[in-house]
């Protein structure tokens, strides 16, 4: 693994231990060339190779587009990025593939919403009005009727 501050490839792991339930190894390195520390995260990469789109084209699999959703729905709001961290392994984790390990970017997007609208409700309907696309006012107030419900 390449040093972050000085390039270098040779490092050595100082300590090692799980997160997030047993599902993200967190590494602390030093660097043998410079001696910075720095933190590494290892995880089971996710079964899904490709992301069918709504114009039916395919893109790889991208967890950070669903992290740079979730970050923007949650700004300026007392979510960590720990809570973001644990809502995208729970998406990961119900994320449902066909036989060619391909999951559409609708069944992505609904699971986001339901893991929003457990975290944070103002995330929640900031995510919705952009998933669902909301073209007025009474949308948005339709929408938090239903989450009030």
């Amino acid at each position: 693994m390449k040093c972050p501050f000085c390039g270098a490839e040779h490092d050595k792991v100082v300590e090692s231990r799980t997160t997030n339930e047993g599902e993200v190894i967190r590494r602390r390195r030093e660097c043998e060339t410079c001696g910075e520390r720095f933190t590494s995260y290892e995880r089971v990469e996710p079964r899904a190779s490709f992301v069918i789109k709504k114009d039916n084209r395919r893109e790889p699999y991208d967890r950070e587009k669903i992290k740079k959703g979730l970050l923007r729905a949650v700004e300026k709001r007392p979510v960590s990025l720990e809570k973001v961290e644990q809502v995208i392994q729970n998406i990961e984790r119900k994320l449902p593939y066909n036989n060619e390990n391909e999951v559409s970017s609708d069944q992505i997007g609904l699971l986001v919403m339901e893991e929003l609208e457990k975290l944070d409700p103002v995330a929640y309907v900031r995510f919705a009005s952009v998933y669902r696309e909301f073209k007025s006012v009474n949308e948005f107030v339709e929408e938090i009727k239903t989450l009030r419900e």
